[in-house]
This record gives C-alpha cells, sequence and structure tokens, in this order.
C-alpha cells in the first residue's frame, strides 16, 4: 500500500471503513472534519460516533453511503459508528484546497480526504459546544495551531459569508485563540 496502513486506523472505524469500501462498486471520496477526523489524524483521545463529512463525491453517491453506513444502517449496528454527511458548517472558502489524505492507499475505492487543522477547527465556529471548544484547544496544542493564520482564514474565508451578527464568529474566534495561548505550556 502506498499510505498508512489499515491496521492504524482505530477501531471499530477500521471495520467500518474497510466494509464500507467492500461495498462501493466506484470510487467515493468523503471530506472528513469533526471529532472523527482530529481523533484519527491527530489522536484526539475524545471518542466519537460519527464520522461527519462535508462532501460526498460523485454527489450523487450520498444516498449510496449513507444507507450502507450512515445512521441506522446495516453498518451502524454492526460497528456502532456511522457516516454523517453535515449540512452545516462553517468551512473556510479554499478548504479544499489544503486537505490531507493521510490514509492513501488504505481502501481499494474509498478516499478520505481530511481538513487541514486550522480549517478543522473554523469548522466548528457555527455550533461552537463545550465539545467543539475542546477539540479547538486540543488542536490549537498538538498540532499547534497558529493562532495568526486561525484569525486569518476566519477574517479572509469564513467572515465574508456568515449568516447573522459577525461580531459573534469575531468574539468565538477571540475565545478559542485566549483559550488556546491558555492551554499552552
Amino acid at each position: 500500500m502506498a499510505g498508512q496502513d489499515l491496521r492504524q486506523i482505530a477501531e471499530p472505524w477500521n471495520s467500518l471503513l474497510s466494509d464500507l469500501d467492500r461495498g462501493l462498486s466506484t470510487p467515493l471520496v468523503l471530506h472528513c472534519l469533526g471529532g472523527f477526523a482530529i481523533n484519527l489524524t491527530y489522536g484526539l483521545p475524545r471518542h466519537t460516533e460519527d464520522n461527519d463529512v462535508c462532501e460526498v463525491a460523485p454527489s450523487n453517491a450520498k444516498i449510496d453511503v449513507l444507507r450502507l453506513a450512515g445512521e441506522g444502517s446495516p453498518l451502524h449496528t454492526k460497528h456502532h459508528v456511522h457516516v454523517q454527511v453535515v449540512k452545516k458548517a462553517s468551512l473556510p472558502y479554499y478548504y479544499e484546497e489544503r486537505l490531507n489524505e493521510p490514509f492513501r492507499g488504505a481502501f481499494r475505492q474509498l478516499q478520505l480526504l481530511v481538513l487541514d487543522p486550522h480549517d478543522l477547527a473554523l469548522s466548528k465556529l457555527g455550533r461552537n459546544s463545550d465539545a467543539d471548544i475542546e477539540d479547538v484547544k486540543f488542536l490549537g496544542t498538538s498540532v499547534p495551531l497558529d493562532i495568526n493564520l486561525l484569525r486569518l482564514r476566519y477574517y479572509e474565508e469564513v467572515r465574508p459569508y456568515l449568516t447573522g451578527p459577525p461580531e459573534r464568529g469575531d468574539s468565538t474566534v477571540d475565545l478559542w485563540c485566549d483559550a488556546i495561548k491558555e492551554s499552552r505550556p
């Protein structure tokens, strides 16, 4: 294999993704974000039961992915984890140019692309739950995130496209940057 070995993908994800791959008749690309991406790519110790994806290519395969590995599917029942297509995420405008493929060659038909760590953090802006704040702090110390780059991407690639008052996003990014600074040794 050209990329990472399948044994390096944590269970139960390894089994779910391998079964999904075997069920595909054509190539499928998933743009992964959320706790799943942070866990598998950067070692976040928090367990997650869903693989949030913001894009499925080809786009007409979304229904097949959800039928095979979505919530309530046979693979979900078997592995107790599932794929979830996220409809609402504050993705930086140019995120696709910075996608990583940490498991290149691990699957026959399935290709997992993961958002850059700064883009992963910014994708959590809209929800900003306690878990999201902890995920951003984790990225801030483990990667570590460049706070100036995080702010730059927010102001150039996220803020212009926010719905509602932009000051809410501004204060959230300020809060995150302060939390990252405080959590660093």
